[in-house]
């Protein structure tokens, strides 16, 4: 059996959440020219929590946006949810109250053990990870399939006592695709329900 460390090691700084739904996840042919993180700016009434990420830890999004007012509340929210998952680890805290707030179901008790195995191999994270390709599709008022890619070659894990990274080369597991459903609450919060997902994917590496 892997040990936490192990584990960790294989699998860099993404997350996944094993369960399967047997519907299709569907996915729109979206493409937006803009690179540009995702505006703060909201129209609904949730008070969101404050997210900020260590100086050493970044997050960047590319072609998030698409003009397309609910898709991009959608691509908002995600980029939300990424970053409060980043800020768990970076704490070391599976209970910060950000995660219960962009996370639902079973994506949140997978997101709530992946910081659980950070806490307890006493590792952290450092360096950039870049999102890229969201595909998104609103099949209904409240509820959204959306697939996306990661390059996590410039992300590394980080020793909490020591602070050392531990770098590893750049292969084809260094790209991630992600496909999550999200389901939009009754304060306006786009949450992830389900999230799974495959490293080394043709559809995102080069």
């Amino acid at each position: 059996m892997l040990t936490a460390t192990a584990v960790l090691l294989l699998t860099a700084c993404g997350s996944s959440d094993s369960s399967k739904s047997n519907d299709k996840i569907p996915g729109a042919d979206t493409s937006a020219t803009a690179s540009a993180p995702p505006s703060a700016d909201v129209t609904d009434s949730a008070e969101r929590p404050k997210v900020t990420l260590p100086s050493d830890v970044t997050t960047m999004f590319e072609d998030w946006q698409t003009g397309d007012a609910t898709k991009d509340a959608v691509l908002a929210d995600t980029s939300r949810r990424i970053n409060a998952l980043d800020y768990a680890i970076t704490e070391g805290n599976a209970d910060e109250p950000a995660l219960s707030f962009y996370y639902k179901g079973s994506a949140l008790a997978g997101a709530t053990n992946w910081v659980k195995e950070f806490v307890d191999a006493k590792k952290s994270m450092t360096g950039e990870t870049r999102y890229f390709k969201p595909r998104i599709e609103v099949y209904a008022k409240r509820k959204a399939a959306l697939t996306y890619c990661s390059f996590e070659g410039k992300a590394y894990l980080k020793d909490r006592k020591t602070e050392k990274s531990q770098k590893t080369p750049v292969t084809n597991k260094s790209y991630l695709l992600y496909a999550t459903r999200l389901e939009k609450n009754s304060e306006g919060v786009w949450q992830t329900s389900t999230l799974s997902s495959e490293r080394g994917s043709t559809a995102c590496s080069p």
